[in-house]
C-alpha cells in the first residue's frame, strides 16, 4: 500500500498546519484511500479518528498515522458499523470527549465485489446499498450537529461506475448514484448552516483492493487513460485537501472525478465484451 510520509509536508503545494487545531471524522479509515486521505490531514496539522469493523486493524492503522506528526492525536476505533446509527453516535460522542470537536467528515466506508445480475441476490444488492449510502446518510448525521457548531464540511467517496452502464456492478453504480444524490442534495440543505458537502470519484488507483479485484484485464492497461497512467492515493489525498481547505470554501454540491479522464473512454472492458456477458448467463451458469 502507498502511504504518505512527512516528505508530503514539503513537497506538495500545500502550507504546514493548514488544517491545525482541526479534527477530521473518517469511516474506512483504515482501508487504502482513505487512510491515506487521513494521513495528508494528519500531516497537514489535523487530528483525526479512523472507523472501521476490524478492531486490530483499525487501531493498528491509527498508530501508525498518529507516528507521521510530532503531536498527532488519532483514534482507532473498530467495531463500528456504519449501517447502524447508535454506533456511529457513540463513535461522535467518543471523538468529541478525546478530540474535542469534528470539523471534517470523510464518508469513506464502502462494500464492493463483482457479480452479473443473474447470480446477485438481493440481500447481496442491500448489503452494498445499506454499507454505501445508508452508511454515508448516518455518518453525517451522526456528526452534524458538530459539523453545523463548526461550519464543517464533508466528503463523500463516490465513483464513476453510474456514469455509464459497467457489467458485474449493478450494486455499486446504483449504490454510488445514490451517494451523488444525498451529497447534492445536503449541499443545498446544509449550505445555508454554513457546511460544504462534495463527492470524490476515483477512478482505478493503483494498490487498491478495488484495482486487483474490480479491474479486468483487458490487456490495454493505463495506455487507455488519457492521463496515461492509474492513479495513486496521493492523488485522491491532494483533492481531498484542496476540499476540505479554504481554496474550496465556494465549492459545494460537486463531484470531483479524480480518474485522469479515464470515464470519458466508456467501455473499459474492451475485447471482454460482449462474450462475458453471454458465458456468465449461459445455460449452464442459469440462475433460476
Amino acid at each position: 500500500m502507498a502511504s504518505l510520509d512527512k516528505s508530503f509536508v514539503t513537497d506538495s503545494v500545500w502550507k504546514p498546519d493548514l488544517f491545525k487545531g482541526k479534527v477530521v471524522f473518517v469511516t474506512g479509515g483504515a482501508g487504502t484511500i482513505c487512510r491515506v486521505q487521513t494521513e495528508a490531514m494528519v500531516l497537514l496539522g489535523a487530528d483525526a479518528v479512523i472507523l472501521g469493523r476490524n478492531v486490530a486493524k483499525t487501531e493498528k492503522a491509527a498508530a501508525e498515522i498518529a507516528s507521521l506528526r510530532p503531536g498527532a492525536k488519532v483514534l482507532g476505533l473498530g467495531n463500528v458499523d456504519v449501517r447502524e446509527i447508535d454506533s456511529l453516535a457513540q463513535a461522535v460522542a467518543t471523538t468529541v470527549s478525546k478530540l474535542g470537536r469534528i470539523d471534517f467528515v470523510i464518508a469513506g466506508a464502502a462494500g464492493n465485489f463483482l457479480s452479473d445480475f443473474n447470480h446477485l441476490s438481493s440481500n447481496a444488492f442491500k448489503s452494498v446499498i445499506s454499507i454505501d449510502l445508508l452508511g454515508s446518510f448516518n455518518t453525517v448525521k451522526a456528526c452534524f450537529s458538530e459539523l453545523r457548531k463548526n461550519k464543517g464540511a464533508v466528503i463523500f467517496v463516490s465513483a464513476t461506475l453510474h456514469y455509464y452502464g459497467v457489467p458485474f456492478q449493478s450494486h455499486v453504480g446504483a449504490a454510488k448514484a445514490g451517494v451523488d444524490a444525498l451529497s447534492n442534495a445536503l449541499a443545498v440543505e446544509l449550505g445555508p448552516l454554513g457546511i460544504r458537502c462534495n463527492c470524490i470519484a476515483p477512478g482505478g488507483i493503483e494498490g487498491t483492493e478495488g484495482m486487483s479485484r474490480l479491474m479486468p484485464e483487458t490487456g490495454h492497461g493505463a495506455s487507455k487513460v488519457p492521463l496515461a497512467r492509474w492513479g495513486t492515493t496521493r492523488d485522491i489525498s491532494e483533492a481531498t485537501v484542496y476540499l476540505f481547505s479554504p481554496a474550496a470554501s465556494y465549492v459545494t454540491g460537486s463531484i470531483q472525478v479524480v480518474d485522469g479522464g479515464f470515464w470519458h473512454i466508456g467501455n473499459f472492458m474492451g475485447d471482454l465484451y460482449p462474450l462475458v456477458i453471454l458465458n456468465q448467463n449461459s445455460v449452464e451458469n442459469l440462475k433460476l
